[in-house]
């Protein structure tokens, strides 16, 4: 894996959403904070929240009451948590720095692009119309859009043939390992995003990605649309 790769033949990049595209943090650290200040329990900043981040409620769960999918509370505290963060999703959300202008540069080529995400459609489709950014997707595939969540293939795979493009001329490009296992099993070119959530903190280099790049706009290299 390594940025000096150039993909071939390219004729459609599809995303993950949160820690690829844009920084949810903020609100997941929000909804989840509010949790304990309703408690009675003192802020956490975001930093606390910030690395699990990419594991939605049950990262920020963990985080604010240090509980898990095992603990008997946990599903009444995710299920609470989805409110809230239904209630603040699109507050503080915003595209990384450079998202913008990578987008821009694909859709003037033009080039094919779109999301493939774990996020439930709940909140996928609310968010993704609320942001300008996402207009110009020509497809949007949330974790529940089909009977499998990554690392399954199937979303990726979903979103390919939505799209009418081949697999294997589609990159996919996500923050976590199992975007990278769920794009090799469909066939497809993978790139690992490092600046997301979990770049700092995992050794990315051992998910078998067939690229990494630490900005945004370092996909415009790999793709020669530089």
């Amino acid at each position: 894996m390594g940025g000096a790769i150039r993909f071939d033949g390219i004729a459609a990049v599809l995303f993950d959403l949160d820690g690829t595209l844009i920084d949810s943090a903020p609100d997941l650290g929000a909804a989840a904070d509010q949790m304990r200040t309703e408690r009675g329990l003192p802020s956490l900043e975001q930093e606390h929240y910030r690395p699990m981040a990419g594991a939605g409620a049950r990262g920020m769960i963990a985080v604010a009451f240090g509980l898990t999918p095992s603990d008997d509370e946990f599903e009444g505290l995710k299920e609470e948590f989805l409110a809230n963060y239904q209630r603040c999703m699109t507050q503080r959300t915003c595209a990384f720095d450079g998202v913008a202008h990578l987008i821009d540069n694909l859709q003037r080529r033009p080039m094919t692009w779109g999301v493939v995400t774990n996020k439930a459609q709940r909140f996928t489709v609310p968010l993704t119309r609320a942001m300008r950014l996402f207009d110009g997707a020509s497809v949007v595939i949330s974790g529940d859009t089909t009977a499998h969540a990554k690392p399954h293939p199937e979303p990726l795979l979903e979103a390919a043939r939505r799209i009418g493009v081949a697999p294997k001329n589609c990159l996919y490009v996500g923050d976590d390992e199992r975007d990278i296992i769920a794009g090799l099993a469909a066939g497809m070119g993978t790139v690992a995003a490092t600046y997301g959530y979990l770049g700092s903190r995992s050794d990315t280099a051992q998910w078998g990605a067939h690229a990494a790049i630490n900005s945004p706009l370092e996909l415009l290299q790999l793709l020669a649309l530089t």
